[in-house]
């Protein structure tokens, strides 16, 4: 389950959704990971502009992954603004072992850093700047590629 969101995101709710959903699966981890915009270099938040079509492959291949391991990835995103203290991006791992989950959410939050297709801006003083130098490049991609 992939949720693209305008702003930012509402985490009570998400993850109360997810977990009244998968309540009666025979999962026995649910762990959760929620990213929060921090106060840094002066910013008053993030924006994010994303690719749709190589995000969701990017998804369905993780989702493959914790398939064989008879557990389920589950991720929530903004796009556009977010501001200090709000949220951008949630993921949870739900799996019949904890050990599974635990090594399922390192994975995919690290993977999701240096390969998903979202682009961060941050936001100062009124304007939308690139954030190139927090910026990690994908393989093969245009901007940012090696």
């Amino acid at each position: 389950m992939l949720t693209l969101v305008e702003g930012a995101l509402d985490v009570p709710k998400i993850l109360k959704e997810w977990y009244e959903a998968e309540s009666k699966s025979n999962y026995g981890a649910y762990i959760p990971f929620v990213g929060t915009v921090r106060s840094e270099d002066g910013i008053d938040g993030l924006s994010f502009d994303l690719y749709e079509p190589i995000l969701e492959a990017w998804f369905s291949a993780w989702q493959e992954r914790a398939k064989e391991k008879g557990a389920i990835i589950k991720m929530a995103h903004s796009r556009g603004d977010v501001m200090l203290h709000e949220s951008s991006y949630i993921a949870a791992v739900f799996s019949p072992k904890r050990r599974v989950a635990l090594e399922f959410i390192d994975s995919f939050v690290e993977d999701f850093k240096a390969s998903a297709p979202i682009w961060k801006y941050d936001l100062k003083d009124g304007e939308r700047i690139y954030a190139k130098d927090r910026s990690t490049a994908i393989s093969g991609s245009g901007l940012l590629a090696k």
